[in-house]
């Protein structure tokens, strides 16, 4: 199974395609779109344009994002929902199944505890993924670790 996990965000969102064959979870290509400071449904425009052009270059099964929780900022994650919005369109335009995790159960997934730190998270992402550093920035670590959550929880529950 082809997985896409989105760290989303405004700004920058953290993206991964990883395949899972039987119990092994292969990292096929990841990365990062940054927006440019312009107006928000530009920027929407473009995270809109590049998922949709991943989505047709590696062809996932499932596309995955975090599940935004209300922080204090709540500007903050007006712009987050904004971009998530039009993530989850580019799934439903692709006809792909769509999942979404919230960060404890990433957490609990990748770590084996919900409230690890990100720097148990990188650490365990490299070291499930045996990749030879820590995927950089924060926002393409963050997606491995969405990406391996679905990986492992569609393994026991069944999904495909």
């Amino acid at each position: 199974m082809r997985i896409l996990g989105i760290d989303p965000g405004l700004e920058r969102v953290g993206w991964a395609v990883l395949d899972r064959q039987g119990s092994r979870m292969l990292p096929v290509e990841y990365g990062l779109i940054l927006t440019p400071r312009i107006a928000t449904p530009l920027r929407l425009h473009q995270i809109y344009s590049e998922v949709t052009a991943i989505v047709a270059k590696h062809s996932p099964a499932v596309l995955v994002t975090e599940r935004l929780l209300f922080t204090v900022n709540k500007t903050t994650a007006m712009d987050v929902a904004k971009a998530i919005g039009v993530v989850q369109l580019a799934a439903v335009m692709a006809e792909l199944e769509f999942m979404e995790y919230s960060p404890p159960e990433i957490k609990q997934s990748v770590v084996g505890v919900g409230n690890a730190d990100k720097k148990q998270v990188q650490f365990m992402v490299t070291k499930l993924l045996s990749l030879k550093e820590t995927p950089k920035p924060d926002d393409v670590a963050d997606a491995l670790a969405i990406a391996i959550t679905h990986a492992l929880r569609s393994r026991v529950s069944g999904l495909r």
